[in-house]
C-alpha cells in the first residue's frame, strides 16, 4: 500500500529556533511560511514539518500523490481510498477525509502507542 511521501512533523515552541537549529544540522527551508508559524525542511531524503501552535503532538506524516520532492506522482492512491482500506482492516480513525469530496483530504489515526500519523494529500 503506497501512502505517499513520509516526513515527521514536529509541534514546536518557537519557530524561528526551531528553525534555527535544524539549520545547524543541514535542513533548509523547502516550503510554508514562517509568519504563519509552518516550515517544511530538508536535508537529502529527509523532511520535516515544524508547526508551532498548529498540532498537540509530533506526528508520522505521508503526502499520497507526492514524492519526496513534492514533486506530483501519478497514478497514487486517493486518501479516500486508503481511508476505506484501512477501515476494511479495522483500522480507527481520529479524523476522517470526506467520501463525498475529491481533491485534497486528510485523516488522522493512531498507532498501537498513541502516535498519530497523518495521511494529508494536498491535490
Amino acid at each position: 500500500m503506497g501512502i505517499g511521501a513520509f516526513s515527521l512533523s514536529l509541534t514546536v515552541k518557537d519557530i524561528h529556533a526551531s528553525k534555527a537549529f535544524y539549520e545547524k544540522l543541514g535542513f533548509s527551508t523547502f516550503g510554508g511560511d514562517i509568519d504563519q508559524n509552518w516550515l517544511i525542511m530538508k536535508n537529502e531524503d529527509c523532511i520535516i514539518g515544524l508547526f508551532q501552535g498548529m498540532f498537540e503532538k509530533n506526528m508520522l506524516t505521508f503526502n499520497p500523490g507526492w514524492n519526496s520532492d513534492a514533486a506530483e506522482v501519478n497514478p497514487f492512491k486517493d486518501v479516500r481510498q486508503l481511508q476505506e482500506e484501512l477501515r476494511a482492516k479495522g483500522i480507527a480513525f481520529v479524523s476522517e477525509a470526506d467520501p463525498e469530496t475529491e481533491g485534497p483530504g486528510s485523516f488522522i489515526i493512531l498507532d498501537p502507542d498513541g502516535n498519530p500519523i497523518l495521511v494529508d494529500q494536498h491535490r
